[in-house]
């Protein structure tokens, strides 16, 4: 399988339970919710994705043809001392890529493997964080995980419609939208509901990557 990837790059972990944990993010090209071409948003069943996942012209990008060689991309990037290192798959939808033979092969070079997907794809059994950020209700299918982290306000899916399903942890995250600022409806929801608990993106409020 040869793999597209938009961009690897290390940084530290900006949103939810991990906040803070230095990474290699390893971003996917491709998505089944939008093409990331600005003139499909507005039909995408993700209108509000502030990410570029389109191509494989990023930082390191390119396109991969064997689970070896992209492993070797992410330890080229890796720079921590001691601790675990620690490689995020996210996108666009990782998911219509990542697979075991990948997982294994990061994990086999001491590398901790997590996941940022819509939920919409099943996740490989072998990954060792599963965080899932639902856009659609209608198809949603992986409904357990480690970290639930919802956008907060969307109108497709309410907290209270994925508050049952079966994750460790619960987070919202205000919807980052031009001319409004939704972070206190979004604290005010975690405190009125205490099972969420609030996620900012950190890393734009720190201006890094």
């Amino acid at each position: 399988m040869t793999y597209s990837v938009k961009e690897i790059f290390y940084s530290l972990q900006g949103e939810g339970h991990h906040t803070g944990r230095p990474a290699v993010f390893c971003r996917f090209a491709g998505c089944n919710f939008w093409s990331g071409r600005e003139e499909d948003r507005a039909q995408a069943d993700c209108s509000f994705c502030d990410t570029d996942f389109l191509g494989t012209n990023g930082q390191n990008g390119g396109k991969f043809k064997s689970p070896a060689d992209l492993v070797r991309a992410v330890q080229d990037v890796w720079r921590g001392e001691g601790g675990i290192p620690y490689v995020i798959c996210t996108g666009g939808e990782p998911l219509m890529q990542l697979d075991s033979p990948l997982i294994r092969a990061f994990q086999a070079a001491g590398f901790q493997v997590a996941v940022e997907s819509n939920g919409s794809l099943p996740c490989p059994p072998e990954l060792d964080w599963i965080c899932i950020s639902p856009k659609r209700l209608d198809k949603f299918i992986q409904t357990s995980g480690d970290e639930l982290k919802l956008v907060y306000p969307q109108g497709a899916i309410r907290p209270e419609d994925v508050a049952h399903m079966d994750f460790r942890h619960f987070y919202l995250q205000p919807l980052d939208e031009a001319g409004a600022d939704h972070t206190k409806a979004a604290v005010d929801y975690c405190l009125n509901h205490p099972q969420w608990c609030l996620s900012l993106q950190s890393h734009k409020i720190l201006g890094i990557d």
